[in-house]
């Protein structure tokens, strides 16, 4: 590493817990763990870990926690190991179970951030795969502003069938093909069988990829760590590294605040928008920025994805999978391809600049990695949109909409849940150029945001591909593609426009443009928000207490859906 940047002496957070004769009994309980008083007197690194048994992402991380602590120790550290939550979207999806998904990221930052506070770490290693995980652990380390390496879990091998590459979006979108009768059940059980071959998270550029990628192109990772296979040589090499490298940084009292600055996060947003990542992105990037007290929001997000090109031709909405990549030369073959767009000076874990990794040789794969000349598309992955439906701004995936529907005006057909929804495209209901609206099924709304697979699954697997849109104040999984517009904001639950659509009412989106309007004059939408009966409860908590928390302090997507405090039960937070 370079000299120590002026003012940044070494400090051992630790020694609160272990100096001094007062701290014997807190020394004797470490000692009961099996540390000694050598390993006492080291740096003291605590390893966030959401192993599991239950989620293909975590299933390996037991393993790959036994290398981050190698290293650590390898460095001069004393390693100690503590465990977080894990939930599964793709398992959760399509039942109650999915209002819990978006309200664990904060169980999973409260969890990070009291863990290190409490026994007073001197660093941290992030070990997580999957959506809410690393972004949970991600805003719990911002808070307690540590030195912190991030090593994600790894994406798993694309599954195969006869010669066809597949992965859990190809089980999804295969489902509404049996129920048109295009496909028997044993071919679905194959599918079902094939698509998902072992540990790691979801081949393709779904939220797990998409933020491992941005982990690693904010510098919060090494090089690769977003993309090296799951179970592979070279990511038990970047485990033991990292391990390493996070010794350094406390001992260069280097902490995780330095690398969440505006251009760390612009550079993460544009390598997402460049993969054509998932639209959660965006939501956590927010939240992240948040925590960091980094001034970042929607206008960031439009003005990135309006410059950045996006490069390579992803799933769900493209052919190649995160290991394609990986073969093709990975995050630094992308940051490279978009220099021009990169902010250089930006730090990196390892040490040195952004501009350093931009140095890496690696021979492109350029059938998978377009030019910067010759883009898949000419804009990024993520589109705002705005208009007085979305006076917040919504967001969609437009590398993933079909041409035919960057542009499209239709009658809504308006549902206040995910499950009636899915009925009235199971039960043939909507017709080509219906614009399906889903409400009540925001942060607040839901409670809790889910994530809607199953219905644009329905659609992009089924006769209606391409010819309907679908507008949510909830959102999407990162498998999702076609004309989905999420976030909506404000949410139908806190007043917003989209609580006052009616069935027939006409909806004209350009996502080109950046609108999304309800043809109505806005003295008759003023009327219908007046009506006492246009906001009535329909958030079902499921008899859930976090839920019901949550519900009441939650923020709206255009602010990330983080927590802000409030009343809770009576009493301030």
């Amino acid at each position: 590493m370079g000299a120590r940047p002026p003012g940044k002496e070494p400090r051992v957070r630790s020694d609160k817990i272990k100096k001094g004769p007062e701290r014997a009994p807190h020394r004797s309980l470490m000692r009961a763990t099996g540390l000694d008083g050598n390993d006492i007197e080291k740096p003291i690194i605590g390893v966030a870990n959401s192993y599991n048994e239950f989620v293909p992402g975590h299933v390996h991380l037991d393993d790959l926690g036994e290398v981050v602590k190698r290293g650590i120790t390898r460095g001069g550290g004393t390693p100690v190991e503590f465990n977080t939550i894990a939930v599964d979207d793709g398992i959760a999806m399509g039942h109650e179970g999915m209002f819990a998904s978006l309200p664990s990221r904060e169980v999973i930052a409260d969890s990070v951030e009291l863990q290190g506070f409490a026994h007073q770490f001197d660093g941290l290693v992030l070990l997580a795969s999957c959506d809410k995980i690393l972004p949970g652990m991600l805003i719990g380390a911002a808070r307690l502003d540590l030195p912190t390496v991030v090593v994600n879990g790894g994406p798993m091998e694309s599954g195969c069938l006869q010669g066809e590459s597949m992965d859990l979006s190809s089980v999804f979108e295969a489902v509404p093909k049996v129920k048109q009768g295009d496909m028997g059940e044993d071919e679905l059980l194959e599918i079902e069988k094939h698509a998902c071959p072992g540990a790691g998270s979801c081949a393709g550029m779904f939220t797990a990829n998409t933020m491992g990628a941005i982990a690693e192109s904010m510098g919060l990772s090494l090089p690769f760590a977003g993309t090296a296979p799951a179970k592979s040589s070279e990511r038990n090499d970047i485990a033991l590294k990292s391990g390493s490298k996070v010794v350094e940084l406390v001992k260069d009292n280097r902490g995780m605040r330095e690398f969440l600055q505006v251009e760390s996060l612009q550079n993460g947003l544009r390598v997402g928008m460049a993969l054509g990542g998932s639209t959660n992105m965006v939501l956590h990037l927010l939240a992240l920025a948040n925590e960091a007290d980094t001034d970042f929001d929607l206008n960031d997000v439009d003005q990135v994805g309006q410059t950045t090109p996006h490069l390579v031709e992803m799933s769900p909405a493209g052919p190649h999978r995160v290991g394609d990549l990986h073969e093709a030369g990975g995050i630094p073959a992308i940051m490279k391809e978009i220099r021009r767009k990169m902010i250089e000076g930006a730090p990196v874990v390892e040490g040195g600049k952004v501009s350093d990794r931009l140095e890496m040789e690696r021979e492109i794969d350029r059938e998978v990695i377009r030019k910067f000349s010759d883009p898949v598309h000419d804009k990024g992955s993520i589109a705002v949109l705005s208009g007085n439906l979305a006076p917040g701004g919504g967001i969609v995936k437009r590398t993933a909409v079909d041409s035919n529907m960057l542009a499209h005006e239709g009658p809504a057909k308006v549902f206040d849940s995910e499950e009636e929804s899915v009925k009235a495209i199971d039960s043939g209901e909507i017709e080509p150029g219906d614009v399906i609206v889903i409400r009540y099924e925001g942060p607040k709304g839901g409670p809790g945001m889910r994530e809607m697979l199953t219905p644009t699954s329905r659609i992009s697997g089924g006769n209606l591909a391409g010819k309907v849109a679908l507008i949510t104040d909830g959102r999407f999984s990162g498998a999702t593609r076609g004309a989905a517009i999420g976030h909506v904001a404000p949410e139908a639950a806190s007043g917003g426009a989209l609580s006052c659509v009616e069935n027939g009412d006409r909806i004209k989106i350009d996502i080109t443009g950046g609108k999304l309007e309800l043809k109505l004059s806005e003295e008759e939408l003023e009327e219908r928000k007046s009506r006492e009966n246009h906001l009535e409860n329909k958030t079902n908590t499921y008899g859930r207490k976090f839920l019901a928390k949550y519900s009441k302090l939650v923020s709206g997507a255009d602010k990330g859906a983080i927590l802000e405090p409030g009343d809770v039960n009576g009493g301030d937070m």
